[in-house]
């Protein structure tokens, strides 16, 4: 693709920009408490190859963060800066992601979409599909009961 490039994230230098990206990203990305600088200092030891940006010249123009523990792959974050939507950026995004987690032996991966999200239709055009037979069930371990 013209001018745009892939490459790892590099913590901590890359972090705010990073951050500056999904908090404009719109409704899609949920930026919370694992997306503090200690938290992603954590994904970043544990498997820096899968937290890939997209940069066109020096600006990072798009992210992706994916999770391997063994059996299963988790995406999250795809978040492309809204003046380069609409131009593959995305794609290219999931192309890199879903190829470095198959190179570690990852044979199935979900990924988390929020509900409304408008970009569902990249991941569904992917071969992505809701799972309705599972329910999303979490808890929040950093606080007490």
């Amino acid at each position: 693709m013209n001018g745009i490039t892939l490459r790892q994230f590099h913590f901590p230098e890359d972090y705010e920009a990073v951050l500056n990206l999904w908090q404009n990203a719109g409704e899609g990305i949920g930026v919370g408490q694992s997306d503090q600088l200690e938290e992603i200092g954590k994904k970043v030891r544990q498997a820096p190859d899968l937290f890939i940006l997209a940069e066109s010249g020096s600006r990072i123009i798009g992210t992706v963060i994916g999770g391997y523990d063994g059996r299963r792959g988790m995406l999250y974050h795809l978040a492309v800066a809204e003046d380069f939507r609409g131009q593959g950026i995305g794609t290219l995004l999931m192309d890199e992601i879903e190829a470095r987690l198959r190179e570690k032996g990852c044979r199935k991966a979900y990924l988390l979409v929020k509900q409304g999200n408008r970009a569902a239709e990249m991941y569904e055009k992917r071969g992505w599909g809701e799972m309705t037979h599972v329910r999303l069930f979490g808890k929040n371990l950093s606080s007490t009961p």
